[in-house]
């Protein structure tokens, strides 16, 4: 237990009050700052005049390309007909999608669409909010962090994430650069600033590190590799990063670690809870934060252990479990801070250990 952090970990609103609310809107943002989270997450993608926004992709719906069913959506572009032949099947980080994207749309195009609950078969209580609330700019979310910090009495920080940054480069939308811009115009350029900058892509980090001193949080994914890797032929994986030579360069140019959960407690085939790696220590070693993601309160993201109900009622996989003490295990484990959908779980769960 010497590896608890002295401070009490970070709470994050995953998307804002993802859980509550459709993520990305700045109502979702707000309830997570009225439940008490220290940082609000931003996804950042850019507009097709160069303009950042929230949403967790580019794609703003995303279709069957041979029957035109939907597959995942976080608007309504899919009912505008004025929108229709902006469809498109594209090639992202290797993978060809079908649908409505970001960097297709003006910024004033953009908002007059309205956001939808992204996974409404688990979150179906949340659809009552479809419609309501536009796609915010990386300013709106900046400006609600700074109002709600004078009317709460407390700082509350950004941490945004660059999207597919090797893709937008490659479209002459770079993210960086319009990032590094906003930020500085808001007042974020020490590496005190309550802003985290987070990305699953290591070369667009590195050049970060050169163009601003605010804190950088290399993301590692459980399996796979990063993508700007596999466009340099670069043949470590995230697996790599997660050993100590690879937690070593992290900290070259990176103040933390934001690695998916399970690299810090596996899980085995039948969704069971395995021993904790040493990650967190590991990264501590080397001076590295640790702040994992992504913390959910429906059973149907929780292990077998801390499931809650009668598994064969159709609803249970939308019943929430004991993420209580879920948080509790990772708190334990000296984790500074972590990514969640459920800011009121979150939010007591440490101030119950950290009183």
């Amino acid at each position: 237990r010497l590896d608890k952090p002295l401070t009490a970990p970070l709470v994050i609103g995953h998307r804002g009050a993802s859980g509550y609310r459709p993520e990305h809107t700045l109502a979702a943002y707000r309830l997570a700052i009225e439940l008490g989270v220290d940082y609000i997450e931003p996804d950042l993608v850019a507009t097709k005049d160069g303009v950042l926004v929230a949403r967790h992709e580019n794609a703003l719906a995303i279709v069957n390309p041979t029957t035109g069913a939907l597959i995942e959506r976080t608007t309504d572009v899919i009912e505008r007909p004025e929108f229709a032949g902006r469809k498109k099947t594209k090639r992202i980080d290797g993978v060809f999608i079908t649908g409505w994207f970001t960097e297709d749309f003006t910024l004033a195009e953009l908002k007059t669409l309205r956001a939808v609950e992204r996974i409404p078969q688990l979150r179906p209580q949340n659809t009552e909010y479809d419609g309501l609330y536009e796609v915010p700019t990386l300013q709106e979310v900046i400006d609600l962090a700074k109002s709600m910090s004078a009317e709460v009495g407390r700082t509350i920080g950004i941490y945004p994430e660059t999207k597919h940054p090797t893709y937008f480069d490659s479209i002459g939308l770079s993210l960086e650069e319009r990032l590094v811009r906003v930020l500085n115009r808001n007042g974020y350029r020490g590496k005190n600033s309550p802003v985290f900058i987070q990305s699953f892509e290591v070369s667009n980090l590195k050049d970060l590190r050169g163009m601003t001193q605010v804190p950088l949080v290399q993301l590692i994914n459980a399996g796979g590799q990063p993508y700007d890797f596999t466009v340099s032929g670069d043949p470590r994986t995230y697996a790599d990063l997660v050993k100590p030579a690879g937690l070593a360069e992290i900290a070259t140019y990176a103040d933390g670690i934001g690695p998916n959960k399970n690299l810090i407690v596996p899980r085995d085939s039948m969704n069971k809870l395995l021993a904790p790696t040493t990650l967190v220590g590991d990264a501590h070693a080397v001076g590295l934060l640790v702040h994992p993601f992504t913390f959910r309160n429906e059973n149907f993201f929780l292990p077998v252990e801390f499931r809650v109900g009668d598994s064969t009622d159709p609803t249970f996989l939308r019943q929430y479990g004991n993420a209580t003490a879920e948080y509790e295990l990772f708190f334990n484990l000296g984790i500074d801070g972590l990514f969640s959908d459920n800011a009121d779980t979150a939010v007591a769960a440490r101030n119950a250990l950290f009183p």
